[in-house]
């Protein structure tokens, strides 16, 4: 596999600008491993913020390449958190695929006693983002003691057949995020029962898909703000700077999440993480909101770029969950006041709100 040396945001920019036409993403993933440019830092390894910044950058070219591109940044990560780099056959092409719904999960059961890393796979799974491009993926799936566990798969072999199953949408289309069908698939287990949610990367990269969404709000702010140079419409130019705001005050919360995911990586990021999701998340769609306020409907109508990103995005933004990641994330702040109340202070937890 590549190893994992550094981020090239400048060369992924110069590889874009080269691009005689755009690719369908699928295609143009493979494009940029075959180029090298899949060699990004580690979460946690010092560099975290240049992981992001590589991201981003993909992202403020084209959202579907961004989704794919994440995935198997973060496919990597977990083989190097999983010790399994070796694993990962050179110029592979990989995918997360670790979505649960109840209708769809995996059973993984070990091959044989005398070989336990090998496991045989077996069920249907959704969301399989990019399966008509990757070479490989992770997925996860229930071992038979009934605990969640993971598989790296290689998805050239009879017992994988890719659908047409489940994928109707206009914004992310090229994503192809079908259903997978398992039928006695061969592969090799990556960490133990519960290894996947319970590492620190985990919620780091979650925290990194924030990133993503970031660099194309950005992007869209950078068009609105080409689009109003020199006019003076007091309307408009408010709408430039409600993305101006918004988007300082997100740059701020990934830096500064960054920063301290590199300080402390092994603790745990949950509340990090959402909070950097959910307010990016609103960053991005204040910036969403200005754009058509400001400019009207003739960019999403006559710009292939601006109409695709916008349809992209929200179903991007969608990876959140809204108002249970909310509720969610006050439960864990009145938790934290809980443990931390010694009842002399009535403001126990509140600490990370001060100035």
């Amino acid at each position: 596999m590549n190893t994992p040396a550094k981020d090239n945001v400048d060369g992924i920019r110069r590889f874009f600008a080269q691009l005689p036409a755009r690719p369908e993403a699928g295609q143009l993933l493979c494009e940029m491993v075959d180029a090298g440019l899949d060699r990004l830092s580690l979460p946690g390894s010092g560099q975290t913020l240049q992981r992001w910044r590589t991201l981003a950058a993909v992202a403020a070219y084209d959202l579907s390449l961004a989704k794919l591109y994440e995935a198997h940044a973060d496919a990597l990560a977990i083989l190097a958190e999983a010790t399994a780099d070796d694993i990962a056959p050179a110029l592979s092409v990989w995918g997360v695929w670790c979505a649960e719904p109840p209708e769809a999960r995996l059973d993984i059961r070990t091959a044989s006693a005398e070989d336990p890393g090998r496991v045989v796979i077996d069920g249907v799974k959704a969301w399989c983002s990019g399966a008509n491009a990757l070479s490989h993926a992770i997925v996860s799936g229930w071992n038979a003691d009934g605990h969640p566990c993971l598989a790296a798969v290689d998805l050239d072999q009879a017992g994988v057949t890719v659908s047409d199953e489940g994928w109707h949408a206009v914004g992310m289309a090229e994503t192809t995020s079908v259903n997978v069908h398992f039928e006695n698939a061969r592969g090799i287990a990556v960490g133990g029962a519960n290894f996947y949610v319970g590492r620190p990367g985990f919620w780091q990269g979650g925290a990194g898909i924030a990133a993503c969404w970031h660099g194309a709000a950005a992007q869209l702010a950078s068009y609105l703000r080409h689009k109003l140079t020199g006019q003076d419409d007091p309307h408009a130019l408010a709408h430039l700077g409600r993305a101006d705001v918004a988007l300082s005050a997100s740059a701020a919360g990934l830096r500064a999440a960054a920063e301290a995911i590199d300080a402390e990586p092994t603790a745990d990021s949950y509340r990090l993480a959402m909070r950097v999701r959910l307010a990016t998340e609103q960053a991005a769609v204040e910036v969403m909101q200005a754009v058509g306020r400001a400019l009207g409907a003739a960019p999403l109508c006559r710009d292939p770029w601006v109409a695709r990103m916008m349809a992209d995005l929200p179903v991007f933004l969608r990876q959140s969950h809204a108002e249970r990641d909310l509720a969610a994330l006050a439960q864990s702040t009145l938790q934290q006041a809980e443990d931390g109340d010694d009842g002399e202070d009535d403001h126990a937890g509140e600490e990370e709100w001060r100035l």
